[in-house]
């Protein structure tokens, strides 16, 4: 079966504060949850998360046709945290579906407008784009942040490397 006979249309994004320590001042930690429909998980390796400056002169239908690396310009990135202290311009998280669900957390950078970017890779070496889901970020406080539903991601494989450098 094609690939791009698959969708992912319940892949969502819940970002929450009040998860584990306290973040930074200068940080807003979220916890994430990853969806999506099992039916694509044998060929899903990973997620890779990039949040993105300057969100509202983004264009996310744009941004999801092709990898982000092949977009920006990597230091463009902010660098972001995990919940185990690992930090990146992306972050890359394996899948891990218990059900059709992952949790994973990560601290943003405190601001206002940015892009939120999850591409779906594949286990191939190196990886290969699947998809991926851009959504806007108005503001990132360091205590509340309000719930976000990721914009659901349709698989249109690339040929196209999705790694940023560390």
């Amino acid at each position: 079966m094609s690939l791009r006979t698959f969708a992912l249309p319940l892949l969502t994004l819940t970002l929450a504060s009040g998860c584990g320590e306290a973040p930074p001042s200068d940080a807003g930690l979220f916890a994430v949850e990853l969806s999506l429909s099992q039916t694509v998980a044998e060929q899903l390796a990973a997620f890779q998360v990039v949040v993105l400056p300057n969100g509202r002169q983004r264009d996310c239908e744009e941004i999801q046709k092709r990898c982000l690396r092949e977009q920006v310009r990597q230091n463009e990135a902010l660098v972001l945290r995990d919940g185990q202290g690992a930090e990146g311009r992306a972050l890359r998280f394996p899948a891990n579906l218990s059900g059709s669900a992952q949790d994973v957390s990560i601290e943003v950078p405190v601001g206002r407008d940015y892009a939120l970017v999850i591409e779906a890779l594949s286990g191939d070496t190196p990886p290969r784009f699947l998809g991926s889901s851009c959504n806007y970020l108005t503001e990132v406080n360091a205590s509340r942040n309000a719930p976000v539903l990721a914009a659901p991601i349709t698989l249109t494989p690339v040929e196209c490397d999705p790694t940023f450098s560390p």
